[in-house]
């Protein structure tokens, strides 16, 4: 049997060269930050640090720095294949290994009494980390680009339960970019029928075998599919004992084992591991928005939003004014939707449409293309001439920097929903309502108007029950994307 690996195998590693750019990737970013914290700090002249053994020249400083950032990000599995691709682990990492890096050097200086230019370590740090993460962001396009077609990818075998395993195979087969694609399926549910069998088959797109959970039958079916790695779902109702064999005799094979538990939608931060009495217990913590977590929220909302308020002021100016000149009726709409604690608030968005575009609402309705209570349509008729325009780069939601200043809305956060909308809410959809909705969000960084109602639903839901800083940001970044591609604008 040629030698396959979960972690490591030949399908399962990134390809030389992507590993070669990610490396080189790190290595130029840091370059750069290093060349130009000296250049912004020093100018073109020598200088020299005293380290406490005569003076170093601060060119030799950043060689010596700059390899060990890039060293740190090696040491701090940034470059991880297991991270690369998908999620926000790769850039927590990143950032991490850059902060950690310069604390240490921030408290050797203080220690030893090490003097050091604090204008270059200010320049060095957030000039190294945007451009470390531009980098990984446009490396991990490529790589989300060579694992939808089909290289790059880990091939698994899916073993549990029927329903386990079509839950497995939609979740990892709605995400190429993560790196793992199913080619076959070991059902052990000991009362599946054969024409059960077949109907499951065609739905998965996969070979489908039901055995008994016994070693001997995944094994077997590990050679058949030829898989990188085995997928055990929670429902495989194998014993710890045929469990732990199980991985051995994987292990001889250089075959993975990822085990995946009955939790869905739980981001890595709020998911801990506890080895106890060989046991691993998996601890999930409870999602809080409040506190010093609150505090930080709404402190980054209002920096930013003044800083975007100044930045924007006289392109809101012009849009304005063209607002007003390309149709009758005034520059601002406002329309009531519902907040934080189902509290309703007036929404302020540049008006898009005619004047009394809510009173032909009525008159659309057959024409709906959305699902469960959202109204869509792509052909609008109402949508002004310009509106079409603001629309599609997401132009007339600039006024609702107001609504986050004032308290009503976040700048991040779930879609602010209309009050017919959560009178459609069953008891877990009101869960989205814990937190302030946002002017982008995970809906608009994945589909926008194009997202069904069961997955706008969805991604609020996941965005609430995982918030962190972090994903703040990325959601941020992949907002200036969203908007520039103008996918599911409308």
């Amino acid at each position: 049997m040629p030698s396959r690996s979960g972690a490591t195998g030949t399908s399962a590693r990134l390809p030389t060269d992507h590993a070669a750019r990610i490396m080189l990737a790190d290595l130029a970013a840091v370059t750069v930050a290093m060349a130009g914290a000296q250049l912004l700090r020093f100018g073109l002249g020598g200088s020299s640090a005293d380290l406490g053994e005569g003076p170093i020249p601060y060119a030799l400083v950043s060689v010596v720095l700059g390899l060990s950032w890039w060293a740190a990000l090696g040491l701090s599995g940034s470059r991880d294949v297991r991270v690369l691709g998908y999620g926000p682990e790769e850039y927590k990492r990143v950032t991490s290994a850059s902060l950690w890096l310069f604390g240490g050097i921030a408290v050797l200086s203080y220690v030893f009494q090490l003097e050091t230019a604090r204008g270059y370590v200010a320049v060095a740090l957030p000039l190294g980390l945007a451009c470390l993460l531009v980098g990984r962001r446009l490396l991990r396009r490529r790589l989300i680009r060579e694992r939808q077609l089909g290289r790059a990818i880990r091939t698994v075998l899916l073993v549990g339960a029927s329903q386990s395993v079509q839950h497995l195979n939609l979740q990892l087969s709605r995400h190429p970019e993560a790196g793992y694609r199913p080619v076959a399926a070991y059902v052990t549910d000991p009362d599946t029928e054969l024409e059960d069998l077949g109907r499951l088959s065609g739905g998965l797109n996969v070979p489908v075998a039901r055995r008994s959970p016994d070693l001997d039958g995944v094994l077997a079916a590990v050679h058949a599919s030829a898989a990188d790695a085995v997928v055990i779902s929670g429902g495989a109702s194998l014993d710890p004992s045929a469990l732990r064999q199980l991985g051995w005799a994987l292990a001889t094979r250089e075959v993975g084992m990822v085990v995946a538990p009955a939790l869905t939608d739980i981001a890595g931060p709020r998911i801990h591991t506890q080895p106890v009495a060989g046991l691993p217990l998996i601890h999930v913590t409870t999602p809080r928005l409040d506190g010093p977590k609150g505090l930080a929220k709404r402190g980054f909302d209002l920096v930013a939003t003044l800083v975007l308020l100044v930045a924007l002021a006289l392109p809101m100016l012009v849009i304005a004014l063209w607002v007003k000149l390309d149709s009758p009726g005034p520059v601002i709409f406002r329309q009531t939707r519902i907040g934080r604690a189902g509290e309703p608030f007036r929404m302020l968005k540049f008006r898009s449409m005619i004047e009394d575009a809510e009173k032909q609402l009525t008159k659309l309705h057959g024409r709906n293309e959305g699902s469960g209570p959202l109204f869509k349509l792509r052909e609008d008729p109402r949508v002004t001439r310009f509106g079409r325009f603001i629309r599609r780069h997401s132009l007339d939601e600039l006024p609702q920097l107001f609504n986050v200043l004032g308290g009503s809305m976040s700048l991040i956060g779930p879609r602010p929903p209309l009050p017919q909308e959560v009178e459609r809410y069953d008891k877990f959809a009101h869960r989205r309502l814990l937190i302030k909705p946002g002017i982008t969000g995970l809906w608009q960084v994945s589909g926008r108007s194009d997202l069904s109602w069961d997955d706008s639903i969805k991604l609020d839901l996941y965005y609430v029950e995982n918030w962190s800083m972090i994903q703040d940001l990325m959601i941020l970044f992949r907002t200036v994307g969203a908007v520039s591609a103008k996918t599911g604008a409308y």
